[in-house]
């Protein structure tokens, strides 16, 4: 048995190791190890899963007008929600022979561009235009990969949250505006690291608190202002001059507080309930490594946003037992390998691509409900199904795909990016990999330009009111500019609108206005999340303070008057400003 192998990835180049675990991983799967590295297995999956770059088109089969994630210029067809999941038309028309002399990959591009995709995937939701990946809302606008979601907008995957706006990885939370990373929070305004506490602005890492103030690693406490503990009616008092409704102010408060997170301690990870689990974000979990912002897992490695697996490698989104190399997937599903966007109760499939309801033992199929047995959308017996696949497997390794920058696909590998539906600027990967369009392109990725039509800019952002309560509702009709005017690279919109519902939310909570697009208000809260990836790194505890003498310990440390000799992986990157503490150490500050 192998024990540990270092491989050089096909693709950036940079050595990464396979260790003994992944080893038994891959043969309890029937699959061949790995040519890519973690990091770029991961940006290929991310490739293709689109999430906000909605388009304005008809529906190729009822002819309405909808929303989707593929502009009117795509050379595939693309049904509304009701028109795909519809009885007008059957995945196995589309059936085809496979064909032995070219690659797979090839046969399955060619079955893509015939097999309609859907428009946008929102599920048993009410008034929820512009939102993508949701299930179950009510009253959303702008709302990516959410769940259980009333009266919310501009917000990344939220669940069982209401009346949440600009705001990023919430559970259970109420009223907040500008949160990330948060559990069980009432009324909180621009925290982050924040769990089953109310009334919270501008704090970090606080939990069982209420009424604090600009302050962070706190537990159990109330009235904290700037970090100092005041009587309820000076905390009142003091409140009474802090003024959110005001543009200035607001910009004031976030410098402050990026000051206040500098001086702060960071727990190395935040985990909760793991053993023997590296990672970050993550609940419930055994004998897992490289795991981010998920919860109920067991055997798990290089994880991204998943709840509830078992035995699975390299899934991002999704909840299954016995999967690997997944993007967006699951749902009491098993033994699924190589694919996207399928689900529920899927199990035995390969390359596939939406394919739902229970589909079962298919290989290189698309947009298939409730099929067995099919190969490229072609129906088989049971019999001639499980006669072909070792040959198609051996064909596979036989005559590998190559892509524009000569990367060799054979079984094994995940889908070629550049074969994704969606260029690479509009889906998930532009996110965590950011590329300029020449970077994409040199990388044989496709890139998706910005259309012609010129946006009536009626307003610039600077003109904005900056006390919002001076804000008339003739603002609603006004397209404003954006700040960034486009020269970010965080896919500006140049223009953008304020929708009734989030005036009235901002009104009422007297916050001042946004002057960003929603496209990069998202990008705001991309960069005040930690990267997907671990570094080894030592505690930064130096003795009775930190390194460089930025924060003083408040009790003596297992250590003494010496520095901190424990080390860990974490995800906060060398070159970051932070004071990252051991788990020892961070727990003997907070508690």
């Amino acid at each position: 048995m192998i024990i540990k192998e270092t491989k050089t990835c096909q693709d950036c180049k940079e050595t990464f190791m396979i260790d003994a675990s992944d080893f038994a991983f891959y043969e309890k799967m029937r699959v061949p190890p790995p040519t890519f590295c973690p990091q770029c297995r991961l940006q290929r999956r991310l490739a293709w899963r689109n999430e906000v770059g909605f388009h304005k088109r008809k529906c190729d089969l009822c002819g309405k007008e909808i929303i989707a994630t593929y502009p009117r210029e795509a050379t595939f067809p693309v049904y509304c929600r009701e028109c795909w999941w519809s009885d007008k038309w059957d995945g196995k028309q589309y059936g085809q022979d496979y064909d032995w002399d070219k690659p797979f990959f090839q046969q399955f591009f060619e079955l893509q561009s015939r097999v309609p995709a859907i428009a946008l995937q929102v599920t048993n939701s009410i008034n929820c235009e512009f939102t993508n990946q949701i299930v179950d809302c009510k009253n959303c606008y702008f709302l990516i990969s959410a769940g259980g979601v009333e009266d919310s907008y501009y917000g990344y995957r939220i669940l069982d949250s209401r009346n949440v706006v600009d705001s990023a990885l919430l559970l259970r939370c109420e009223n907040c505006y500008k949160c990330i990373e948060c559990l069980g929070v009432s009324c909180g305004i621009y925290i982050q690291n924040c769990a089953d506490s109310l009334n919270l602005s501008f704090c970090y890492d606080v939990r069982g608190s209420h009424d604090c103030f600009m302050s962070s690693n706190l537990r159990g406490a109330s009235y904290i202002f700037r970090n100092k503990q005041f009587l309820k009616v000076e905390y009142e008092r003091a409140m009474k001059n802090i003024d959110f409704s005001s543009h200035k102010n607001i910009l004031k408060f976030v410098e402050e507080f990026k000051e206040l997170e500098r001086m702060s301690i960071h727990a190395y990870a935040d985990m909760k309930n793991t053993i023997n689990t590296t990672g970050h974000i993550v609940r419930n979990a055994k004998d897992c490594k490289n795991v981010f912002t998920s919860s109920d897992l067991e055997n798990c490695s290089y994880i991204l946003y998943v709840d509830g697996a078992k035995d699975c490698m390299d899934v991002n989104t999704g909840t299954l037992e016995l999967g690997y190399e997944i993007s967006t997937g699951g749902i009491k599903s098993a033994d699924v390998k190589f694919s996207t966007d399928v689900w529920p109760e899927v199990r035995e499939i390969q390359y596939c691509a939406s394919c739902r309801n229970g589909s079962h033992n298919l290989f290189g199929c698309i947009g298939l409900k409730k099929e067995t047995f099919c190969i490229l959308n072609k129906q088989y017996s049971e019999g001639e199904y499980k006669m072909l696949i070792p040959k198609i497997i051996a064909q596979m390794d036989e005559v590998p795909y190559m892509d524009k920058k000569g990367r060799r696909y054979k079984y094994g590998e995940f889908f070629p990016a550049e074969l994704s539906h969606s260029p690479y600027n509009e889906s998930q990967a532009q996110d965590y990999f950011p590329l300029t369009k020449e970077e994409a392109e040199s990388q044989g990725y496709r890139w998706l330009d910005k259309s012609d039509r010129s946006i009536q800019i009626t307003m610039q952002s600077e003109n904005l009111p900056d006390d919002v309560s001076n804000t008339a509702d003739s603002i609603l009709l006004e397209i404003i500019e954006c700040a960034h005017g486009a020269s970010c690279n965080h896919r500006c919109t140049v223009g953008f609108r304020i929708i009734p519902a989030e005036l009235k939310f901002h009104k009422d909570r007297r916050i001042a206005l946004p002057r960003l697009c929603p496209n990069c208000r998202n990008y705001e809260r991309l960069v005040r999340q930690n990267p997907i990836r671990l570094w080894r790194r030592k505690c930064h505890c130096a003795g009775s303070k930190s390194e460089i003498n930025i924060y003083a310990n408040q009790v003596g440390h297992f250590h003494g008057a010496n520095h901190c000799p424990n080390e860990f992986e974490t995800s906060y990157a060398p070159d970051r400003p932070e004071i990252i503490y051991c788990e020892e150490c961070y727990q003997s500050e907070i508690i």
